[in-house]
């Protein structure tokens, strides 16, 4: 699920409270990441899940209405666990998401290894940087801002010249608040050399795909080493509904294209989402 940001709307976040049961909050923003972190501030802990608020509460037409407001417990039992900046579920569909927790799965393919990975917020960048460090090479970038950033209706592909990790890393590291924690944004590590892609989702798990085996034992170790241990399943966010958002303080989908563009990344394809260019197609 998403939500452009065109004007002021309410949202009601569960946040976590240590030894006590969550607690909804509404609050104010011109996109869910400046609600959320809104309620965080107030609540001085993090947001579990989200929804969008029916109507604004009591108090909200005063000239001088508080941004956020305690609306009560959270009654459904959501997990209190720390999704990544950019995600998270929906309020009241995530019974599915009890017991999430670090750690990565292999996927049965009959042509690819493909390893995910998920961790919480605190270790996100943590993870993905500390994988793309230890890959014997890597080669280019691929930034994708999707079809739902502020309902844009087209993916635009961004990729960098041929690069080193070093400079890959560099680049996420001074650009991770719009783009390792921007919900609306896929990064991808090429490793030509071993035919293989390092992903950080769209959800925020870190997934590996080689067209062949031949690290797959470095990977899994560093999976470890990174305190991200072998589980028999993910409780990942896109297994329920779910929101994407961006950080309160990150740039917009266009001043992200002119900073993209600035850091010499350039636009190699633009896919326009299904849907859109069958309305297209219809008032045409």
């Amino acid at each position: 699920m998403t939500r452009g940001a065109l004007h002021h709307s309410w949202y009601r976040i569960a946040v976590a409270r240590p030894n006590a049961t969550a607690q909804i909050l509404a609050a104010e923003g011109a996109h869910l990441g400046e609600a959320v972190a809104a309620a965080e501030a107030h609540a001085k802990s993090y947001a579990i899940a989200a929804d969008l608020a029916n109507a604004a509460p009591l108090g909200e037409s005063l000239p001088r209405k508080p941004p956020v407001a305690v609306l009560g417990d959270d009654t459904d039992n959501t997990p209190d666990f720390r999704w990544p900046i950019g995600v998270l579920p929906q309020l009241g569909h995530t019974a599915k998401l009890a017991g999430a927790r670090r750690g990565f799965v292999e996927h049965a393919d009959p042509k690819l290894l493909i390893i995910e990975a998920m961790t919480d917020a605190e270790h996100l960048v943590d993870l993905f940087l500390g994988l793309v460090e230890h890959l014997p090479t890597a080669d280019n970038l691929e930034v994708r801002v999707l079809d739902h950033f502020e309902d844009a209706q087209k993916t635009d592909v961004w990729l960098t010249s041929r690069v080193n990790a070093k400079a890959i890393i560099r680049f996420l590291d001074d650009h991770d608040v719009d783009v390792i924690n921007n919900g609306h944004v896929e990064v991808s590590v090429y490793v030509r050399a071993h035919k293989a892609t390092l992903r950080l989702t769209e959800h925020k798990t870190v997934v590996w795909l080689a067209e062949e085996r031949a690290l797959e034992a470095d990977i899994t170790r560093w999976l470890g080493e990174l305190a991200v241990p072998r589980v028999d399943a993910l409780r990942a966010v896109n297994q329920v509904s779910h929101f994407h958002y961006r950080p309160a303080k990150s740039r917009d989908r266009k001043k992200l294209g002119e900073q993209l563009y600035r850091q010499r990344l350039r636009i190699v394809d633009s896919v326009v989402r299904a849907e859109a260019v069958a309305g297209r197609d219809t008032d045409a």
